[in-house]
């Protein structure tokens, strides 16, 4: 699979939100890249972690984010579904599921009901090795501020504000991959 050429499909021509995707896609790829060669005994698909880090993101473009460029008409939680979508009908269902499952650490079928969030009544939890690879790698670096990297605990603080699961799902990964 070509990467490249997906990202420059739907996100032609030079433009900031295209550098802000691409600066925050590599810097995840290049953590989820790291996990892998640190652990070995996981036997960890690298061409795949790399590909689903490059195009985890891929549907921002049609959010409503201005503060990262995106000025499109959906919420921003549904930059996942979106990027699913794009991926499924680009043939790649396995990347598919990375875009779909890598918000927070996960949304469970429960929490969408409960905040009343505009997706799917389903669960969106990362579930294999690979898709928590990305998810986990994904939380160390913000779109809106690409000059920094979170450490462990920053990572985690950040996850507070949607509840204790989140966080815990958060701090077992770190106890595996780090």
């Amino acid at each position: 699979m070509d990467y490249q050429k997906i990202i420059d499909k739907y996100y032609p021509g030079d433009s900031l939100l295209r550098d802000i995707l691409m600066r925050h896609s590599r810097d995840v790829a290049d953590r989820a890249l790291s996990i892998a060669d640190r652990h070995p005994e996981f036997g960890l698909d690298r061409a795949f972690l790399e590909e689903a880090a490059m195009l985890h993101d891929i549907g921002v473009f049609r959010t409503d984010a201005p503060g990262i460029e995106c000025f499109g008409d959906e919420p921003y939680i549904c930059h996942g579904i979106i990027g699913a979508e794009i991926m499924r009908g680009e043939g790649y269902a396995r990347h598919a599921r990375v875009c779909e499952r890598h918000t927070g650490t996960g949304i469970t079928r429960e929490a969408i009901v409960e905040r009343g969030l505009p997706l799917p009544h389903r669960d969106f939890l990362p579930e294999t090795l690979e898709e928590q690879v990305v998810c986990y790698a994904d939380k160390f670096f913000s779109k809106s501020h690409l000059e920094r990297v979170r450490t462990v605990e920053q990572a985690a603080e950040s996850l507070e504000k949607f509840g204790q699961e989140g966080v815990s799902r958060f701090m077992k990964w770190a106890g595996m991959f780090e």
